[in-house]
């Protein structure tokens, strides 16, 4: 029995509620159980220089954990004066799984920033954010093609992205953060909506992991991120 009382290919409840902000171009506020991340894009009719007069677009994202995110208060980065190396690493990772479904040269030369803000921390807060952070960029882009900044939607699929772990020898999907402290192995998959693969984080917390035991943990997440897709369509009103 796995400490959230669910069954090993179960998930926690997941929700998105869109357009939570008045003032970005496409916003979600997604719920993977006791976790809540915000995610806010923002379009720019301008993009870094060193991508000026080439055409092409760019999407990235910054990602950051209000102070009580988590069971005690964290200092804010900013009174800190510089991020974190795992902030740093995990708003890339948001960044480079949007990019994978964007196509940048049928943005032309603007930009879109996701902002992915963690309310509530509970163990997978950068699979949410990314999985959230596709609903806020696809609004943003069909709020672009409605004020004709753009013709089309220049997305080629979805992406979502699920933990899973190895806890006392069995795979779980999506992990909490009781079962994610205590895993002996903690992986991270970022898959498309046709189950291409963006990105694979694994680590084993306790001993080496085998392929076999690999295997299982990429069924778990393709089942995972296949509920996940059907979510966004959903919250999209795609469907």
């Amino acid at each position: 029995m796995r400490p959230s009382g669910r069954a090993f290919d179960e998930m926690r409840p997941i929700s998105f509620e869109t357009q939570v902000s008045k003032h970005a171009e496409g916003s979600c506020m997604i719920r993977f159980g006791d976790t809540h991340v915000l995610c806010a894009a923002s379009i720019e009719t301008r993009v870094p220089p060193w991508l000026r007069g080439q055409g092409r677009g760019w999407v990235t994202a910054e990602y950051g954990m209000l102070p009580r995110a988590t069971t005690e208060r964290m200092g804010r980065e900013a009174a800190r004066g510089k991020q974190s190396g795992r902030t740093q690493e995990i708003q890339r990772l948001i960044g480079r799984s949007l990019r994978a479904v964007t196509n940048l040269e049928q943005m032309g030369e603007m930009q879109i920033t996701v902002d992915c803000d963690v309310i509530q921390a509970d163990g997978g807060t950068r699979t949410a954010a990314i999985t959230g952070a596709y609903v806020a960029l696809h609004l943003a882009f069909q709020k672009a093609i409605e004020t004709g900044i753009l013709e089309t939607l220049p997305l080629t699929d979805q992406v979502a992205a699920v933990s899973c772990g190895l806890y006392e020898g069995t795979a779980l999907l999506d992990l909490d953060y009781p079962e994610d402290s205590a895993a002996e192995a903690d992986t991270n998959f970022v898959l498309t909506g046709t189950q291409g693969i963006v990105e694979i984080q694994g680590t084993a917390e306790d001993y080496p992991f085998s392929e076999a035991q690999f295997m299982e943990l990429l069924a778990l997440a393709k089942q995972g991120v296949g509920e996940l897709v059907v979510l966004q369509r959903q919250a999209l009103a795609l469907d």
